[in-house]
């Protein structure tokens, strides 16, 4: 067989591989001979069937997959020979002329290839011992507990329903049924039945729920709305439209106190229990936020420490990831890179820079584990599996003690879906890295 490189241009490497036709056919005869002793064909006691016969049925079959497994060999000898680390999977290029294939396939001529490789640069790591960082600390002050207590009174505040005379007031719960529609004519998810709306919680959108003040049970109202210029849906943003509401039935809100008997009703002992897991959950937060602060300070600092050059396709293959990511989540919220305030000629630009930085560190961090015998073990990964299971709180008391904003939505006309919404360019993909 004949290995002759071809390309050696930073970490690209190009060989071009021939192996000649006597190998394969050598290779072919000890595969045949193998399966001589297992296939029984009709007519041949078993065992018994010559190889002739065996290379006349079979011959092609045995000799693509001896091809596949000669390949498979040649390249990891290159690579191996030559120290090198791949960076991607080795690309191979066969024959594509079908004369050829066949010719190659029945023993007529050698097998020529050329295998293109991507290797991983070599990464010399800085000295970690001038790296300082900085560890914010905070404690979780009881006003901000009792804060966080009243806001799950207020989430688990009773209802009952008032009186047939009963008009709607600030802080009551009226369900309705409603249609919208704009310049007279209804629009997609605009009509919604059985919707639940707490006047005055700035849930829908601005002045919809005011408009509720005073409706009595049965009674239909024309309520009149202008869409946030900044709404999640584009094809309603700024648009004025008019909704057909009727009230089906209104309650007023209770008193929940904070003592023991609520506690329990949230699966724990008693109201100290209570605050003492509101004060453990609020602290687990302040201890993330911190940690997180942490790690982005120590990667900023590997970042800065570490340049070298990367592996261009896989540098691509990140930025298409993250690139999609970013025209997926734009796209799902029908806006545009202009309603971000960028053009996508820049925004392209950032991503491809945060791509970039995101293979550089992920490359640093392996060195480092590689230099210093850092494994993972199945138990740590599961539990980390765990703790990141445990950020999930739906139907348990710790659900209660989150200080997310319970929002209703009535068939997605929320005004939480584009209040505190960031530019998504500053934030979207820099999340790990």
């Amino acid at each position: 067989m004949e290995i002759t490189e071809t390309l050696s241009d930073g970490l690209r490497r190009e060989f071009q591989v021939q192996v000649p036709a006597a190998d394969l056919e050598a290779r072919l005869a000890e595969r045949l001979g193998e399966l001589k002793g297992r296939v029984q064909l009709r007519g041949f006691r078993p065992g018994k069937v010559p190889v002739t016969h065996l290379k006349k049925i079979y011959g092609k079959a045995v000799m693509a997959e001896t091809i596949e497994a000669v390949i498979r060999e040649l390249n990891a000898k290159i690579v191996t020979d030559r120290g090198l680390k791949l960076a991607m999977e080795p690309k191979v290029t066969l024959p594509t002329e079908e004369s050829d294939v066949e010719k190659v396939i029945g023993g007529q001529s050698d097998l020529a290839y050329t295998l293109a490789l991507e290797i991983l640069p070599k990464i010399e790591l800085a000295d970690f011992k001038g790296i300082k960082l900085e560890r914010l600390v905070a404690e979780v002050t009881d006003p901000e507990t009792n804060e966080a207590l009243d806001r799950i009174l207020e989430q688990n505040r009773p209802f009952a329903a008032k009186g047939e005379e009963a008009k709607v007031e600030k802080g009551d719960r009226v369900v309705i049924d409603f249609t919208g529609k704009i310049d007279g004519a209804p629009f997609e998810g605009g009509t919604g039945g059985d919707v639940g709306v707490n006047v005055g919680s700035g849930t829908f959108i601005p002045g919809f729920e005011d408009q509720l003040i005073g409706i009595g049970v049965g009674e239909q109202r024309l309520v009149k709305v202008t869409f946030p210029a900044n709404y999640t849906s584009v094809q309603l943003a700024g648009k004025d439209a008019e909704f057909d509401v009727t009230a089906k039935s209104i309650e007023a809100p209770g008193m929940v106190a904070a003592d023991d008997a609520f506690a329990k009703s949230l699966g724990l002992d008693s109201l100290d229990k209570l605050k003492e897991a509101i004060k453990g959950r609020l602290q687990q937060e302040l201890t993330g936020a911190s940690r997180q602060k942490l790690k982005r300070q120590l990667l900023d600092k590997l970042d800065e420490m570490h340049k070298f050059a990367l592996p261009p396709t896989l540098a691509e293959d990140e930025f298409k990831n993250v690139w999609s990511a970013v025209e997926g989540d734009l796209k799902a919220q029908g806006r545009t890179f202009a309603d971000e305030g960028t053009t996508e000629e820049k925004a392209r630009e950032e991503y491809r820079g945060i791509a970039e930085r995101r293979v550089r560190l992920g490359l640093v961090l392996a060195e480092i584990g590689d230099k210093n015998n850092i494994t993972v073990t199945e138990d740590e990964i599961t539990r980390a599996i765990v703790d990141r299971g445990g950020m999930i709180f739906e139907h348990s008391p710790a659900a209660e003690f989150s200080d997310r904003p319970v929002s209703v939505k009535a068939n997605g006309f929320s005004a939480r879906s584009a209040a505190g919404r960031k530019a998504r360019l500053a934030r979207k993909v820099e999340m790990n890295w």
